[in-house]
């Protein structure tokens, strides 16, 4: 995919799972340099590899400082927006599934379950009523 200056979300090493912006996109392969706002240093790596996309895009000049990232950063609200799309959803839903005890997923089994349950009762008797309606209007 095209690599550009923007968003982006470190998929391995020790800040995985840290918001990042890429600041320098030296080569075709997507090999450049990426800025991060809090607790991580700049640094840089091979984006196609380290680095996964988001859509959040900062208007930022070409290999700029990492005080300017930080303030277009606050500025377009990009941690807020990060928690909209349905990729940070799963990601955090990954995570809370992740920390579940035991109890914990047996109770979200039941739940389940339960739920399964409304749904198929449900449908059996709006299928039955339908299929009521059918054979009065055969009989018309």
């Amino acid at each position: 995919s095209y690599v550009r200056s923007g968003g982006g979300y470190l998929t391995q090493g020790k800040q995985r799972g840290k918001l990042c912006t890429i600041v320098n996109v030296s080569t075709r392969q997507g090999r450049g340099g990426w800025s991060l706002v809090r607790g991580v240093p700049r640094q840089a790596g091979a984006l196609e590899v380290t680095c996964g996309l988001t859509r959040q895009k900062l208007r930022i000049p070409h290999s700029t400082s990492t005080k300017v990232v930080r303030r277009a950063w606050e500025k377009e609200g990009v941690t807020a927006k990060w928690k909209e799309p349905a990729f940070a959803k799963k990601l955090a839903a990954r995570k809370l599934k992740a920390n579940m005890s035991d109890f914990d997923r047996f109770k979200l089994k039941r739940t389940k379950q339960a739920m399964n349950r409304l749904v198929r009762v449900r449908f059996l008797k709006l299928k039955a009523l339908a299929k009521k309606s059918a054979k009065k209007a055969l009989r018309r």
